[in-house]
Formats: structure tokens, sequence, C-alpha cells
């Protein structure tokens, strides 16, 4: 395999395709990024998710601990404003993280999904892909361009 063959670059998944410039790749790259930003906030939204939910638990057992230690009030307090309180009005998490899914992130998936389709024949990652022919140091060990 010569240093410029084909077979020492990225895989066909992973090429610019035919006559797509430089700026259509950034744009992509871009759209891609945010898209993965939108995954971490995901992530996030379901952490806050279960993290609530664990804390709503919480709220309850700390009412039966006050109830058993005779503070019935503050243990009544705790479990008609607290426990299974909506977090948003009308809403509990699991709810905010079925509206997050089911319209902001399925519409920039669907966006990012459309924009590889029509512009690099779905190709995945390839302003990536071009960053690593870029920087990789071709035949050092570490630094090939494909497992």
């Amino acid at each position: 395999m010569t240093a410029n063959s084909p077979e020492d670059g990225p895989d066909t998944a992973h090429r610019r395709p035919h006559g797509v410039d430089d700026l259509t790749v950034e744009a992509v790259g871009k759209l891609s990024e945010a898209l993965e930003t939108v995954e971490r906030a995901r992530g996030h939204l379901y952490s806050f998710h279960q993290l609530t939910g664990s804390a709503d638990f919480d709220l309850g057992s700390a009412a039966d601990l006050f109830d058993k230690a005779g503070h019935t009030g503050i243990a009544q307090r705790l479990r008609t404003e607290l426990v299974g309180r909506n977090v948003l009005p009308g809403r509990w998490t699991f709810q905010i993280v079925e509206e997050y899914d089911e319209d902001y992130y399925a519409r920039v998936r669907a966006a990012e999904q459309a924009a590889r389709d029509e512009l690099l024949q779905g190709r995945r990652h390839v302003y990536e892909s071009e960053m690593k022919e870029a920087r990789r140091t071709r035949g050092a060990e570490g630094h090939e361009a494909r497992p």
C-alpha cells in the first residue's frame, strides 16, 4: 500500500462524494456537531429525569422518617407539597423527556439525516474523516487510517 493509495485513506463510507465542495462538507459537519450537542443535552435531560425521580423517593423516605420521629406536621407537608409533585405545570419528568424526544430531538435528527442524504450520499463524519487524514502521521503506529 502506498502513502497516497485509496487503501491508505478513509473507507468509502467516510470519503467526500465526488463534486462536493469544502464549505458543504464543513456545513454538514457543523450540523452533525449540533446533533451531537443535542444528544448530550438529551442525556442530561434523562439524568434530570432519573435524579428527580430519586429525589422524589428520598422525599418520601424523609417523610416516613419524620413520621417515625414524631414530626407528623413536617411529614405531612412533605407528602402534600412535594412527594409526587409536578416539576412543571401538569408534567412529571417523563412527560418532559417524551415531549423533547418527539419534537425537538426528532426534528434535529431528521434535519441532520436529510442534509447528509441530500449532500453527502448519507455519509457520516466526512468532515471528521478529512480532519483525521490531515492530522495523522502516515506510517506511524497508532495513526492508521482504518482498523
